[in-house]
């Protein structure tokens, strides 16, 4: 089966490299897209790539995973890390439940051990799965776990 994997990031992630890097390290996100890309192709899925800092703007794109009624969309499971949306975003929630794909929630830092409204995600919910504090490794052990989701039908 070949499918593809949306790769979703939400706000202030585009500074990946520069932004406490005491927090998110010195990778940049595009070396992290580009390893995402790769471990995709290792696992024979397509991947496809999105940051914004703009709520709505990961809304639709998270809508793009849905077709028109109903039928498959552009992608069959998301990788996301909404950043600070994860703690407040009821409409970045309700997308990932109105496309009802495999998601998981990636978090570079480990949230738990930083400020205390960090340690709450509304998106959780939602999702088959979280994944925090791995640095840039949590994203291809999400793709990971998602490929053989796919790969299994589930």
């Amino acid at each position: 089966m070949r499918g593809t994997i949306a790769i979703v990031n939400g706000p202030n992630l585009d500074l990946l490299g520069v932004r406490e890097p005491a927090h998110y390290g010195r990778q940049t996100l595009q070396s992290i897209e580009e390893a995402c890309i790769e471990k995709c192709r290792q696992l024979g899925f397509d991947c496809i790539t999105f940051q914004s800092n703009s709520e709505g703007d990961l809304i639709d794109f998270i809508h793009r995973g849905l077709g028109p009624d109903g039928a498959p969309g552009e992608f069959d499971a998301i990788v996301i890390n909404p950043g600070a949306y994860t703690h407040y975003s009821y409409a970045i929630r309700d997308a990932l439940a109105a496309v009802s794909l495999p998601a998981v929630e990636v978090h570079i830092s480990n949230v738990h051990r930083r400020e205390e409204f960090r340690h709450q995600s509304v998106t959780a919910a939602v999702c088959v799965g979280q994944i925090v504090g791995l640095g840039s490794m949590g994203y291809l052990l999400a793709i990971e776990a998602l490929a053989q989701r796919l790969k299994e039908g589930e």
